[in-house]
């Protein structure tokens, strides 16, 4: 993809064992596009406080711009525990309230989705309605949706996640996703199966389905790709899937589907091996890994 692409939702703080980590599922994936070399624009809210003070110096550090990260005067800014077990897979303790539950509307933000390549959004940020509506408000603008499911209980709303594939050209979500996603709607069998029944349902070109360390299966119009993975030492895989899409928007339309996953792929088997969700990319790490592929 080509020109700006909106990264919508939360930003917060992810409390792990090795301490304190900026996060939120549109963070992460801003902060890897704009790695990549697009031109992202973050939009979310943070609290009046020192942690949102820090999220705004992160992004600025980062290269990315705060323009569009509202300050809230009431509510704090959001905060993760994050828990792994002896694989390294993450569970959430999503504190609430947050201020990335109300982010707001405005001329600036309509002036910017009318604009927009891509606007990447999920369905945590959702779970509460004022952020929902803008989520939404921004849609109306005309660029494609790319809607990241993230079904965390008890934020895993049939209604939301229907309403956003309406509005979605691009879907990602994990296997255990596209079973709960076949079970509400009505789609069955196989897992190839299902996403092109949820494509044609929803009218959505693009399904992509991760699996873990098994690697990953695309279907990009009537192609279906698939992916076995990399093979690397787990350090946590908190942001992999985040990382993930990252490198799949940026590969898209650039090379072929396999390309593009492949390149997923990558990202994310090289956030699993390293601490925190948005390291710094290392290109020689990246071709050590690719040079080990499994898949």
């Amino acid at each position: 993809m080509a020109g700006e692409i909106i990264c919508v939702g939360e930003v917060l703080w992810d409390s792990l064992p090795a301490g304190l980590f900026p996060g939120g599922a549109p963070f992460n994936v801003a902060i890897h596009l704009h790695q990549m070399g697009e031109d992202v624009a973050m939009v979310s809210r943070v609290g009046d406080d020192v942690l949102g003070d820090e999220i705004i110096r992160r992004l600025r550090e980062r290269g990315l711009s705060a323009e569009f990260v509202q300050v809230d005067p009431e509510r704090p800014t959001g905060l993760v525990q994050v828990t792994t077990d002896e694989r390294g897979e993450p569970t959430y303790d999503i504190r609430e309230p947050a201020a990335w539950d109300t982010i707001e509307m405005s001329p600036g933000l309509e002036t910017l989705a009318g604009e927009a390549e891509a606007i990447v959004f999920g369905s945590l940020a959702q779970r509460n309605c004022p952020s929902r509506e803008t989520i939404h408000a921004l849609l109306e603008g005309g660029a494609p949706g790319v809607f990241d499911v993230n079904l965390r209980p008890p934020y895993d709303d049939r209604d939301v996640v229907c309403a956003s594939l309406d509005r979605t050209e691009i879907v990602k979500m994990n296997e255990d996703e596209l079973g709960r996603l076949g079970a509400w709607f009505g789609f069955e069998g196989e897992r190839e199966e299902v996403m092109r029944a949820l494509s044609e349902g929803f009218e959505c070109p693009t399904v992509c389905v991760t699996r873990g360390e098994r690697g990953a299966v695309l279907l990009h119009g009537a192609r279906m790709v698939r992916h076995g993975g990399y093979r690397v030492e787990t350090a946590d895989a908190v942001g992999a899937g985040d990382a993930f899409l990252a490198g799949l928007l940026a590969r898209l339309g650039r090379g072929s589907p396999q390309e593009a996953l492949d390149y997923a792929c990558l990202l994310g088997a090289y956030v699993v091996s390293q601490s925190g969700a948005t390291p710094a990319l290392d290109q020689s790490e990246l071709d050590r890994l690719r040079a080990g592929r499994r898949g």
